[in-house]
Parts: structure tokens; sequence; C-alpha cells
């Protein structure tokens, strides 16, 4: 008899933690919801976050605040995330750094991306430009991997950070060609960029929108786009698989997390809400200025997805010896 009356009181307590649960969701958010950006205020990324915020606002009925927390590539702002409640107020941007390549650049991490977040949807894109300073004398790609032959130690790229789509982009160029070009890493794109635009490193896996007008101006030559087709701001550059390197992509993807063990109830509203600020014209437009592509996706579809990226990865960082700590 004990063990059954036992029996009956946990059954109840656990319908009210039931209960309790889908009111709660029925009623989220009932306060301001904090929307992590794991890099610095500034630059396409934390842009394209706030205009994201703004529109959530205007779709949940209630503020969606931005916070930039960065710093080591990312991880640090991702394990805010990770470490926050999973209470549907505090969720972030998702990125290939701390999400992906991170797993393997560094030696730990404090989160596990497979386990320690929820993934809500993957909704952009977002390739790179391989430039060179024109001083170095190349005009394509094929001419830039003839001087580096020539040159083995002599050339370096210049990337945004440890763990970027940029860093990696010049990783995989290294493995899949056998060559050597030595990684330079700035804190933040436009850092290198203004060195890449003075001579003082000769080439740059940047942004599309950071060297447009670099380019425009005739202050950097572009060589090939790192998605695996042309982007339709710089039609005439091939992407590096058209030049010969067959399986060739490198880009940066965005995508939205919250922490692990969200309620389900709590995820779909973030995730409805999400797909339709994703869809606006506004989006759209921001994304096309800076050359990003995609659409939203599932939660289940992401969680696939970083898992693949994750192992997509490891290999080329391995092969590289690329370290971070």
């Amino acid at each position: 008899m004990m063990l059954t009356a036992a029996a009956k009181v946990i059954a109840t307590l656990a319908l009210g933690l039931l209960a309790a649960s889908s009111a709660w969701a029925d009623t989220w958010p009932t306060r301001p919801v904090r929307f992590i950006v794991p890099f610095p205020p500034g630059g396409p990324t934390d842009s394209l976050s706030r205009a994201y915020a703004r529109l959530m606002s205007d779709i949940l009925k209630q503020q969606v605040i931005v916070e930039n927390k960065p710093g080591a590539g990312g991880n640090l702002g991702v394990d805010f995330i990770a470490k926050s409640a999973p209470d549907g107020y505090t969720i972030g941007l998702g990125t290939n750094g701390p999400l992906a390549i991170n797993v393997t650049l560094f030696s730990k991490l404090p989160y596990d991306p497979t386990k320690d977040v929820t993934p809500i949807t993957r909704f952009a894109f977002v390739p790179n430009v391989l430039v060179v300073h024109p001083g170095v004398g190349a005009k394509d790609l094929g001419e830039l991997i003839r001087l580096v032959r020539a040159n083995p130690d002599k050339y370096s790229y210049a990337s945004g950070g440890n763990g970027t789509s940029q860093h990696l982009a010049g990783e995989m160029l290294n493995a899949m060609l056998n060559i050597k070009l030595t990684h330079v890493p700035y804190k933040g794109e436009s850092f290198a960029l203004t060195d890449v635009i003075g001579g003082q490193v000769p080439m740059f896996f940047s942004s599309l929108v950071g060297a447009l007008p670099q380019i425009k101006a005739g202050k950097l030559i572009p060589l090939a786009v790192t998605s695996a087709k042309r982007n339709p701001a710089l039609p005439d550059v091939p992407s590096l698989a058209e030049t010969g390197l067959a399986g060739y992509e490198a880009t940066a993807w965005y995508g939205v997390i919250a922490p692990a063990n969200t309620p389900p109830d709590i995820v779909r509203q973030i995730h409805e809400a999400s797909v339709k600020a994703l869809q606006s014209p506004e989006i759209a437009q921001r994304m096309a200025a800076i050359g990003a592509s995609g659409t939203p996706s599932t939660p289940a579809e992401f969680s696939d997805f970083i898992r693949s990226e994750i192992n997509r990865w490891a290999p080329v960082i391995k092969q590289s010896g690329a370290k971070v700590d």
C-alpha cells in the first residue's frame, strides 16, 4: 500500500510539472528575450543579428535585446548561451566557428555543441572571396599558385581571427593544393583588410561585403569565391571549385540556437517566429547586401548539419596542424 501511495504522489507531481511546463510555454514570452551575438558590435554579422532581433520583437510582441559577448573565436558567447537557463529567454547566434570548426581547432571547449545547445534554425550561408594586393602580381588563381610554389615560404594570408571561415578557407586551400600559405590572424576583419590594402599581408579570404568597395576601387584583386558556385555580387569571379578544386567549399553560416533542454513548445514558438522574421524583405535585403543565401531549416535539419560540419572540418584542421591553444 505504501508503494502504491508513493506511486500516486509521483504521478500527481509529474502531471503537475507537465501542466506547469505547458502553461509556461503558452505564456512565453512575458519579459524581454536576450539574443547573444558571440562577436563584437559592428560588421555584417552584428547588423544581420540586430535586424533579426528587431523583427522578432515585433512578432513576439516582446523586446528581443542583442547582447554582444565576443571572445575565443565565438566560444565565450556560445558557452554563455549553453549555460543559461533553458527557459526561452536567452537565445543567440550560432556560427560555423564555435559550433563546428572550434571543436577540433581548440584542445578543449567549455561546451559540447552537439549536446549543450538546442539548434533552432540555420538561415544563411556567407561566402568569402580570395583577394590579393595588386603588388602580388597575380590576376587569377593559377598565377597565384605558381608564385606560391616558386616561393614556398614567402606568402601568407590574413583572416579575421582563428577559427573563422576565412582562416579555414586558407587551410583547406593548403591541404588541397599541398602548398604552404602562412596564416596571419587578426582581431577582426577590418584590421585584416587594412593591412592587406596596405600591402603588409599579400592576400585575404575576405567577406564579400568587406571586399567589394576595395575591389571596385582597384585596391584589391579578386581571384575566386569560396562558395561552390559563383556569387551574383561578383558574377565574373569564378569559384575555387570552378578553377579545378572539385569539392572546395568554405562558407560561413549562421543559425539561431538556445540552451539544451529548452521546452519543445518554446523551441517551436522560437522557430516559427524566426522563420517569419527570416523570410521578411528586410532580412532578404540585408542578406543580399553581404552576398548571403539560404532559407530557414528545421531544428532537426540544423542539428544534423552541425554534426556534418564538425566531421567535414576535422580532417582539414588536423592535416594543417592548426591549433589555437
